[in-house]
């Protein structure tokens, strides 16, 4: 038993040195994760079938990317979690959530006695540390599902940026055409904590733009030959080095998806609440925001509603207290309702929903957080029957009963997406044309 150490795989090479952490890399093969994912899989190689170990780690290794190659590397080479309690705060100094985690490997008896956060189970423990039948890691990824969800593209340069003042005084000096070059730049926090859910700064973006067209923005170009180019000269990336007028990571596919729209479906990319908003397609969205290249009311209740909620939080990563929305474990796996007439009324408790919100956060100077948390306490009980009404109008448009719990609903689209995966339900998609 122990309690390896918590670093994240960010700050590994820091902590370690390159050398130390190519040797992770090599040793184990499964590129550079949290820390504490190789000790799991020491631990397990280690032990001789039907011994056991436990390991206090952090929750990532029940989440996403790290999952893979810890807890689900030891159920898929013969281990059975047996106890575990999937998250709760670390008692120490450290600002983290931990995971416990107790396996055998290879019993003789497969049918061991399972306990997952102090309850006894009939049924196996999956490697997101929830009953198997709730497992919604488990879920395939759905064809039609893609290119919808992205995160904003990555600046990779402070010097990008302006405040407004710099940027109404250059847009004043030109046509519109510059519009498309000096942009309202969306953080997950504005959208958050302003009470028009707009953005606070702005940011010169030439997109995809060879330098020869970048120069017909010449007052914008400076400021990036200023303020960008001399970090870019710098750094090891010669691509970075090469373009450095442009985004690190622009992210062809996702401005291609919002090229016809007007707007498009916003959220943060991490919080304590993901809440979604409404973006002008002006509007450029940071990389701490994630991007929804739909434009409708349906699309929009659909993700606001309890099952995607449900569904987000459970297939999401966190950081300490934060979920992060994961495009690919979440908006890939999740399994749409199919659009029909009768779904208006969930266009209609959307439209209503964010009115309402709107005008009670321009009407007391508050951002959603500030609002959710009123909602939480008592009060504005009309938005909590908002969120009802809505919720009940995707229950209608799955078929589905109303009034389900989280889990009901996750082990509802689970089996949904497990049917669909089979070929078993005809699926089209979040629009209905995949």
């Amino acid at each position: 038993m122990g309690n390896p150490p918590f670093h994240g795989d960010r700050h590994l090479r820091g902590l370690f040195g390159d050398e130390y952490v190519g040797w992770l890399q090599q040793e184990f093969g499964v590129g550079i994760k949290d820390y504490c994912v190789y000790w799991f899989r020491k631990a397990h190689e280690n032990l001789a079938p039907d011994c056991r170990a436990g390991l206090v780690g952090t929750n990532s290794v029940s989440q996403n990317r790290a999952r893979s190659a810890s807890l689900q590397y030891i159920l898929d080479e013969g281990g059975i979690i047996t106890d575990a309690v999937s998250s709760q705060d670390w008692p120490g100094e450290a600002s983290v959530d931990v995971s416990i985690v107790n396996w055998v490997k290879e019993p003789t008896n497969p049918q061991v006695g399972r306990h997952l956060d102090g309850q006894d189970l009939d049924e196996p423990i999956s490697a997101s540390l929830r009953p198997l039948s709730l497992a919604v890691d488990t879920a395939a990824e759905l064809p039609a599902n893609r290119g919808y969800a992205y995160y904003g593209p990555i600046p990779g340069g402070r010097g990008f940026i302006l405040d407004e003042e710099e940027a109404v005084s250059l847009l004043s000096r030109h046509d519109d055409t510059w519009r498309q070059v000096v942009r309202p730049y969306l953080t997950g926090d504005d959208i958050l904590s302003r009470p028009e859910h707009d953005p606070s700064r702005w940011i010169i973006d030439f997109g995809f733009m060879s330098l020869e067209e970048a120069m017909r923005f010449e007052e914008a170009l400076q400021i990036v030959r200023e303020r960008v180019k001399p970090q870019r000269d710098r750094t090891r990336r010669e691509s970075y080095r090469r373009n450095w007028w442009r985004f690190s990571e622009p992210i062809r596919d996702m401005r291609t998806r919002l090229a016809d729209l007007e707007r498009y479906i916003a959220a943060p990319a991490q919080g304590k609440r993901i809440l979604f908003v409404w973006a002008d397609a002006g509007t450029c969205p940071s990389n701490l925001t994630t991007v929804f290249a739909l434009d409708d009311d349906f699309s929009m209740g659909v993700l606001s509603s309890r099952a995607h909620r449900a569904w987000l939080l459970a297939q999401s990563s966190t950081l300490e207290d934060r979920t992060r929305y994961t495009t690919s474990s979440v908006f890939t796996t999740f399994p749409w309702p199919g659009r029909t007439e009768g779904n208006s009324s969930v266009n209609a408790a959307m439209s209503d929903l964010v009115r309402r919100r709107d005008d009670l956060c321009t009407e007391h100077s508050i951002g959603l957080t500030q609002l959710y948390n009123l909602v939480d306490d008592g009060g504005f009980a009309d938005v909590a029957g908002l969120h009802r009404r809505l919720d009940d109008a995707v229950c209608d448009a799955y078929g589905w009963p109303r009034g389900l719990s989280d889990d009901d609903w996750n082990a509802r689209l689970l089996d949904l997406n497990h049917r669909i995966a089979a070929g078993d339900v005809e699926y089209r998609g979040p629009r209905g044309d995949g």
